[in-house]
């Protein structure tokens, strides 16, 4: 067994969980003695369960709730530049059978088995977020592995979020590798969507909601839409793509919608498509004061509830945007309402859209539950690894 400091669960500290998957050591699980308190943040350690028995090799943060992220279940696993290839071969062998170019998530983090590490895909190019501190501390040897594996020329470290500041890490967005002068055109269900790589959100696209945006898709031929809080015009593009009249998009980011309006015009759309600049919550209520109605609405938010203690405050959030958001739909219509808050479990989505809905004078079916594509797996052992919720109503009356 190799030579490594060790992480000794506490002897009542629950094993279990952590031997049938589960991917974290919380602070108040292990013994945190004066030599556990030293490690170096992204550092390396054997994990032991309260019999000295060897768990795993794990990454260790001493300034983080999350002190332990298992790597390898081996305990004399090497974490080394051939061990992060390899798992990203793995990654992309699963991608390369579902896509048919190289746009994707390609590795989702603890899912994919690259504990907080994203990476997404744009082509030649890729954006790497280092959202744990073992990530951030090896970013040299996770990019060089990246290239030696996909043949990527550029790669963007995108070092921001809230998931990087419970590390205890900086916020930080640099070209790491490469030339990158211009948006990032995406191929995507029928469309050209526009991806902003240094200052876009996230990573400059929400490939999460690919499938979402196809189901959609579906309902939109020769239908009149509403895209609120569109982004880089998400739905609104998919619809035109799938035939629908004509599309508004509405957002409060002036760039992203300059990139929706690129967007449409690359994909031959910009005849059909619109967009709307301002707060979601005010223009809904101003298109309902207008007079204006739509056969397809769909609300993709931001994280509402990005922890527990914002539950309550997110679920009346995404309440407001369905009881603003159904009288806008016609009858017969539909409206799709999206959650990426990981603390809202889908029944409690579900409450709040239907009460949302109800309040807003009109009666549903539920029609269609979406979740995040397939290139963003789930670890079944980790509720936070399946965030994204898409539930879609046909509105009665």
């Amino acid at each position: 067994m190799q030579d490594l400091p060790i992480l000794r669960l506490k002897p009542k500290a629950e094993a279990r969980a952590i031997r049938h998957g589960f991917p974290w050591v919380f602070a108040n699980e292990v013994v945190t003695d004066r030599r556990t308190r030293a490690l170096p943040a992204g550092s390396f350690a054997l994990l032991e369960d309260g019999e000295r028995r060897a768990m795993g090799v794990v990454t260790v943060n001493p300034g983080s709730k999350i002190i332990g992220r298992m790597m390898d279940r081996d305990p004399d696993a090497q974490i080394n530049s051939a061990w992060v290839a390899d798992r990203l071969r793995r990654a992309l062998d699963m991608r390369a059978r579902l896509y048919d170019a190289p746009f994707y998530r390609l590795v989702h983090a603890e899912a994919d088995g690259l504990p907080g590490v994203v990476i997404d895909r744009f082509g030649d190019a890729a954006v790497i977020q280092p959202n744990a501190a073992w990530a951030d501390s090896h970013f040299d040897m996770i990019a060089a592995a990246l290239t030696e594996v996909t043949g990527v020329t550029t790669i963007v470290k995108n070092a921001s979020g809230r998931a990087r500041a419970l590390e205890g890490l900086s916020d930080e967005t640099a070209l790491h590798r490469g030339t990158l002068d211009a948006p990032v055109p995406v191929p995507m269900n029928g469309a050209t969507y526009m991806a902003d790589l240094m200052g876009g959100q996230k990573t400059g696209l929400f490939f999460d909601q690919r499938e979402n945006h196809a189901f959609s898709a579906r309902l939109a031929g020769g239908a009149r839409v509403l895209d609120v809080f569109s982004h880089v015009g998400g739905f609104a593009l998919a619809a035109l793509a799938g035939g629908a009249k004509g599309a508004l998009a509405v957002d409060s980011s002036a760039p992203a919608l300059a990139l929706a309006e690129a967007g449409a015009k690359a994909s031959g759309l910009d005849a059909r498509f619109a967009t709307r600049q301002g707060d979601a919550f005010a223009t809904l209520e101003a298109l309902a004061q207008e007079g204006e109605v739509f056969d397809l609405v769909v609300c993709d938010p931001p994280a509402f509830a990005p922890n527990k203690e914002a539950l309550a405050a997110g679920l009346r959030a995404y309440e407001r945007v369905a009881r603003l958001a159904a009288p806008l739909v016609v009858p017969g219509g539909y409206l799709g309402l999206c959650s990426c808050s990981h603390a809202v479990d889908l029944t409690a989505f579900r409450t709040s859209c239907a009460r949302g809905i109800g309040r807003g004078g009109r009666r549903a079916q539920l029609i269609h539950t979406g979740f995040a594509g397939p290139d963003h797996p789930q670890l079944p052992q980790l509720a936070e690894s399946g965030y994204l919720k898409a539930v879609f109503y046909r509105l009665n009356a």
